[in-house]
């Protein structure tokens, strides 16, 4: 698994500085600007905090176990079981040769650590780690550790999976009827991403916890983080980092991991399950699939962050599921029991040695208090009076407390829509410090509105955008939120905070795309998000200079293309299709009574579809987005109509029209999320972006009378002859975006610019009779639209070079370019 390394022509593949080579502006006269750009003379703009740009890191593709967290062993505690993911078992990711089971009894190591593993003779138990194996280097040691009780000897090696060694064994001595720790160091003899970890018994004894750390982590912290990825999260020099979740923290059983409760294991994310000696950390059903030893826990989380300059920004259970659960837990015990679980993190991360809390962190190597500054309550919670209602308790038991401490409250998870409205009234009204924004869009949604926080209350609460990405990996993504990013800078007095999601993902190993940083066992890579994000992350700035741009824009088009029709996880049944345009003359009609479904053809080549008596029936429950499609619709007015009827399934009906060949599409979804919300959204199957949200329950059985009626650019959706909902899709596309900002400790303006689409930009800047220095340092990050950096290649990389400039300069931006031009000021 090793990358070759790319080189772009006539420069290596890593940033390239080249200040002899000065690239003159275009003459002003010889070339019509497209664009111009003019700072406003005199202006002083918001200022730009230092956590403007942060990270945000959830356990969402193998981004803690198999990915930042260093353990090399998977199941180190044999812990795993069927909840965490069909047939999984606690000897899942070992190999046992001999008599080896696994054990719950009252002989655990503790009661939190529920199995171990019980040897009763001569056994070799072998674990494979992540991805392809344990990776391993030449000649670096390997800190090994084991909890074990009973008297024999037990030899623990590196190997291949063919049994060829990779070190040479280490032998340890086993004594005593009650637990301890042994320990001993591996070195590797050759370099390996297959390697697997051998523990051989010479006789009875009971093992648990089987860890193998590299000796080399990141700051060498002992339970640490993988060097490499927690490097280039640094590198990114992050203001923020917001842990745990995301949906870990509003998904599964709210109680205690305890005998209480019968020790559950799909929970939400509870901070103190995760601090401590790791052998007495709870384990968990991971949301996204699959287990969470908590080894890299919140002690963790607010080292890291300490350690990359970084604010630590928690996140706690609001007793709301959302992420599709959409329960309340109605238990104000409980409730209580939880508002001081937050109070008491707070005293863990910043309360003296001496208190209850702080004592605990102390304990874990750190006296010196974290410093928290910032505590969010709650994630993407779709029921908006019962989150509103938690918080208001929360945060007054936080503010009572410690009212320096900023509360952060959230708004839903869309950017528009019934909850989204609901919870930023309440939060305007009430006051909130701050409100947590998240969405995920298509590339046209980032670049139709950069102006989105132009129109905000600037005396309202504040803006943390949590959670954003554009809805692909490629170079055509990562420019759309560029372009977004220079209105986030532009708003710094509203936004304070943003957070591109997700930031790690196993290549192997994927719930969620896009992601920021890819990597395997031992390989790492950035995406062409991470290349832009870190370009602006490492200039921000610490002030806006105002500016204006002139320029074209691309209008909106009339709807238009096939109609199609979808289900997800649901059997349902569809008749009487018909399109029409507004004075009633057919364009397309199919009521299946001849029994065939001709002209349908599968769009995603999912679910069975079958024509028969008078319907078209999708029969799988247990198929996501089955959609196929007919009549390609060329007219900009038309109605399209039809019946559906929900046979069995989770959900209800997906009604697609404006199909394009290029994949993308509108739909209609009704019963989504569980059968708790509909939505219209916009995009390609992979990627889609909501236009509008409201509360929805389809019943199974009953046939529904649903009409899209298309008009342009605007669509009127009617449910059994009512008006279900209008939009109008006429969002202006600004494909070429700015935002000036200065850098007053160096004494720069650092001028940001984005064109994204396939033509160069030809720019008149005027920097508002500012007088610069003759050459200014430029970085661009440009190239296909269409590509990606991979495993194997990163074509997307920035490269750094000196050009002329003056107060007033012609530039020509490459096309699907990002610049940045760091201009001294002299005056």
């Amino acid at each position: 698994m090793r990358r070759i390394p790319y080189r772009l022509a006539g420069a290596a593949a890593v940033l390239v500085t080249l200040p002899l080579a000065v690239s003159p502006p275009v003459a002003a006269h010889a070339v019509e600007p497209d664009y111009t750009i003019t700072v406003t003379p005199g202006a002083t703009g918001a200022a730009i905090p230092d956590s403007m740009y942060g990270v945000f890191f959830e356990d969402i593709n193998y981004a803690a176990d198999g990915g930042l967290y260093a353990e090399l062993v998977r199941n180190r505690s044999f812990e795993f079981n069927s909840t965490d993911a069909a047939g999984w078992n606690g000897l899942t990711g070992w190999t046992a040769t001999g008599p080896a089971t696994v054990t719950n009894d009252d002989q655990r190591l503790n009661e939190r650590n529920r199995n171990y593993l019980t040897v009763t003779g001569a056994a070799t138990l072998v674990n494979s780690g992540y991805n392809t194996g344990l990776a391993v280097k030449k000649s670096d040691r390997y800190e090994f550790s084991v909890w074990a009780k009973g008297s024999t000897s037990v030899q623990v090696a590196l190997q291949t999976a063919d049994g060829t060694a990779l070190s040479a064994p280490i032998t340890i001595a086993v004594a005593g009827d009650t637990w301890k720790k042994y320990t001993g160091t591996l070195r590797a003899t050759a370099t390996s991403d297959v390697a697997r970890l051998s523990v051989r018994t010479a006789g009875s004894v009971r093992l648990d916890e089987i860890s193998l750390f590299p000796k080399d982590t990141y700051k060498g912290r002992a339970n640490g983080l993988r060097k490499d990825l927690a490097q280039k999260v640094a590198d990114l020099d992050p203001g923020f980092v917001r842990f745990p979740g995301g949906c870990l923290v509003n998904t599964g059983s709210m109680y205690a991991y305890d005998a209480a409760n019968n020790y559950p294991r799909a929970r939400a994310y509870q901070w103190k399950d995760t601090v401590g000696p790791v052998e007495t950390r709870a384990t968990n059903k991971n949301f996204w699939g699959y287990n969470q030893t908590y080894g890299l826990g919140y002690y963790e989380y607010f080292q890291f962050s300490e350690d990359i300059g970084a604010m630590p920004l928690p996140v706690v259970p609001a007793l709301v599921t959302g992420c599709g659960q959409n329960r309340a837990t109605v238990d104000e015990a409980l409730l209580q029991r939880h508002i001081q679980d937050a109070l008491d993190l707070i005293e863990y991360a910043n309360g003296p040695a001496t208190s209850t809390w702080g004592k605990v962190r102390a304990a874990a190597g750190h006296p010196k208090p974290f410093g928290l500054t910032t505590i969010a309550v709650g994630n993407e919670e779709n029921l908006p009076n019962e989150y509103w209602a938690n918080f208001l308790k929360f945060e007054a038991a936080i503010k009572a407390k410690h009212p320096d401490i900023v509360v952060v409250s959230n708004s839903g998870p869309d950017d528009q829509g019934a909850t989204f409205e609901n919870l930023w009234a309440k939060n305007r009204a009430h006051g909130s410090d701050m409100v947590d924004e998240h969405y995920y869009n298509s590339p046209a949604w980032f670049l139709q509105n950069n102006k989105r926080y132009d129109a905000y209350d600037r005396n309202g609460p504040k803006v943390f955008l949590g959670e954003y990405a554009s809805l692909d990996n490629k170079l055509f993504n990562s420019l759309a939120e560029a372009a977004y990013m220079t209105g986030l800078e532009r708003n710094a007095d509203v936004v304070k905070m943003a957070s591109y999601a997700p930031l790690l993902a196993n290549v192997d190993n994927v719930q969620w795309k896009p992601d920021m940083i890819w990597f395997d066992n031992d390989e790492s890579w950035g995406s062409t998000s991470y290349q832009v994000q870190k370009l602006f992350m490492n200039n921000v700035g610490d002030r806006v200079v105002p500016s204006t741009a002139t320029g074209n824009v691309v209008q909106p088009k009339p709807i238009t293309g096939a109609i199609g029709l979808s289900t997800w996880r649901t059997a349902a049944t569809y008749d009487d299709v018909k399109v029409t345009r507004p004075d009633g003359t057919v364009l397309y009609s199919d009521d299946f009574n001849d029994g065939t479904a001709d002209g349908w053809t599968s769009v995603t080549n999912r679910g069975n579809w079958t024509a028969g008596n008078g319907g078209y029936a999708q029969t799988t429950t247990d198929t996501e987005d089955t959609m196929v499609k007919a009549a390609t619709i060329g007219e900009t007015d038309y109605d399209y109509t039809l019946k559906a009827t929900k046979q069995s399934g989770a959900e209800g009906f997906l009604v697609a029209f404006g199909i394009q060949e290029t994949g993308r599409f509108y739909w209609w979804n009704l019963g989504g999320w569980n059968n708790t919300q509909g939505a219209v959204e916009k995009g390609v199957t992979s990627a889609k972006e909501q236009i509008l949200t409201k509360p929805n329950v389809v019943t199974t059985g009953q046939t529904y009378d649903l009409k899209i009626s298309v008009r342009g650019t605007k669509v009127t959706l009617i449910l059994d002859g009512v008006e279900w909902a209008s939009f109008d899709d006429n969002a202006v596309t600004e494909p070429f975006a700015q935002v000036v900002t200065e850098d007053t400790r160096r004494g720069e303006l650092i001028v940001k610019v984005v064109n994204a689409q396939d033509t160069p930009a030809v720019t008149k800047i005027d920097l508002g009779r500012r007088k610069v220095a003759r050459t200014a340092k430029q970085t661009v990050i440009t190239g296909d639209p269409g590509e990606q950096n991979t495993r194997s290649a990163e074509p997307i990389l920035p490269v750094t070079s000196t050009v002329s400039v003056a107060s007033v300069f012609t530039r020509e931006f490459p096309a699907n370019s990002v610049t940045f031009l760091r201009i001294k000021t002299t005056r």
